[in-house]
């Protein structure tokens, strides 16, 4: 049974700080599309590999047909760094759980038309990561 959603947040500061998060442009995702610009690449920032599934890339390259999806260390449940919430425990356990249950399913929506997903998580070397993201997106080019 999935945890109640809590109806405010559970203090001023939890509040602030959760109106804070933003979507995109994240200083991780910065750093991974700079060390990915001065590689040489190019790419779509927030776009959608299949019009038809609510699913966003933060990196998107159409021709190479790879999406890049950073994930942060909380909202993805990082094996090395994901912490447990002090408050509302039940609640965030759950959302983190159908985060990762979406990412499975968006990896295999995509993989089924021919995309190759990357996830890169937050804490990942932008440099490195970004040399991943090359090979791999030279390897695909037609």
């Amino acid at each position: 049974m999935p945890a109640a959603r809590p109806t405010q947040a559970s203090s001023p500061g939890v509040r602030k700080s959760m109106q804070s998060n933003k979507s995109r442009d994240t200083k991780p995702e910065l750093a991974l599309r700079r060390a990915a610009h001065a590689l040489g690449l190019r790419y779509k920032v927030s776009a959608r590999p299949l019009p038809t599934i609510r699913r966003t890339a933060d990196m998107l390259f159409t021709r190479a047909k790879v999406a890049v999806f950073m994930d942060g260390c909380f909202w993805h449940g990082c094996p090395e760094h994901h912490t447990r919430s002090a408050t509302n425990a039940a609640y965030w356990a759950e959302k983190v759980r159908r985060n990762r249950e979406r990412d499975r399913e968006t990896d295999q929506l995509l993989a089924e038309k021919g995309w190759l997903v990357i996830r890169i998580w937050e804490h990942e070397e932008p440099a490195r990561a970004a040399a991943r993201v090359a090979e791999q997106v030279r390897a695909r080019r037609h």
